[in-house]
């Protein structure tokens, strides 16, 4: 269940590197310092999540969950960024926001984890959380604007 979450956070890592890669060079939208502040989210988690397992003598997962909704997800950042503007990159972001969500959701259901880890889980949750609320709340700024110019 752990190393679920590592691939979760290397999915979360992957998907805003494309998405800053994407991002004008301008970054008129403002985008570029939030998306790195949830790569580097993803990367503290990703060490601490590594340490559990490291300690209980287990061996830490590379690479990505490929079959992935989330990795789906962060796939279409590219294209939709070269055809979409704001709204639809924030509606992406939502999307694997959400996956990255229900991901953690999974875990903690789980009753094999032992309280120090699922602690450390629910911290992690939680941070993503207000990760995603910030996320959503900018999509729907980008929304009404939109359906303000219609």
């Amino acid at each position: 269940m752990v190393n679920d979450l590592i691939k979760i956070n290397n999915d979360r890592i992957e998907g805003y590197e494309k998405a800053n890669v994407e991002i004008n060079e301008d970054d008129e939208q403002g985008l570029k310092p939030l998306f790195d502040g949830m790569i580097a989210e993803s990367k503290q988690f990703k060490t601490e999540l590594e340490a559990i397992v490291t300690i209980n003598d287990g061996e830490v997962a590379k690479g990505a969950l490929v079959t992935g909704k989330l990795y789906r997800a962060w796939m279409g950042v590219k294209s939709i960024l070269t055809a979409g503007g704001r709204r639809t990159i924030l509606s992406s972001c939502e999307t694997g926001e959400g996956a990255v969500q229900q991901a953690y959701r999974q875990a903690l259901e789980s009753e094999d984890l032992p309280d120090g880890v699922k602690l450390l889980i629910e911290e992690q949750q939680s941070i993503l959380k207000a990760s995603y609320d910030t996320i959503k709340e900018l999509l729907d700024r980008a929304v009404a604007a939109t359906e303000q110019k219609s």
